[in-house]
């Protein structure tokens, strides 16, 4: 008899998080750098072909919720009332974004992100990947419809004000501050 999907996918979702789980735990009580993928392997009682079969990269390990925040992005423009603006949808999710990467939780991760150039080049380019999809969902939910490169400018300026509210002094001023000059910047692209 085969196993229903439903539980499954369950157990394969369990395996995952109790793997990233025990990677950042470990990350954090000894270093990223001196961590490896075996010690993660034979802290969670997995095979390290496991682990593989569910990261791409060790650096994949620590940003195990990277799909949820490019949902969350695109939800913000596709899941947004009829008739509400989009640029305040995204501001709304991009304050919520940075309020939860304040936590006094979230906090160690990102000080272990911003002391790995490893881990702040996986971010780059993980950025980069939500921007491209956060410009598709804009893309197609507009009417009338921008220019392509307008869409995807907006979404890396989107993307960049959570990065820089991160680092900011006042992230929510910041968040605040960019969305100002968005605003004006996608007024600015509207067809006569």
């Amino acid at each position: 008899m085969t196993e229903p999907s439903g539980r499954r996918e369950r157990k394969k979702a369990a395996t995952r998080r109790k793997i990233a789980d025990t990677a950042l735990r470990l990350f954090l009580e000894h270093g990223y750098d001196a961590v490896g993928i075996r010690d993660v392997a034979a802290e969670a009682d997995v095979a390290v072909t496991t682990v593989f079969s569910h990261f791409a990269s060790k650096e994949a390990l620590v940003f195990e919720q990277d799909g949820s925040f490019e949902q969350r992005l695109t939800r913000a423009v596709t899941d947004r009332a009829p008739h509400e603006p989009l640029i305040p949808a995204l501001h709304r999710e991009i304050q919520a974004l940075v309020r939860h990467c304040l936590t006094d939780e979230a906090a160690p991760v990102w000080r272990m992100v911003d002391a790995s150039p490893a881990l702040r080049a996986h971010e780059e380019s993980m950025m980069l990947r939500h921007a491209e999809s956060l410009a598709t969902a804009i893309a197609a939910d507009l009417d009338p419809p921008r220019t392509a490169t307008a869409c995807r400018t907006l979404a890396r300026f989107v993307v960049d004000a959570y990065a820089l509210a991160r680092d900011a002094d006042d992230p929510q001023a910041t968040v605040d501050e960019v969305f100002r000059m968005i605003e004006a910047a996608w007024e600015a692209t509207h067809p006569s």
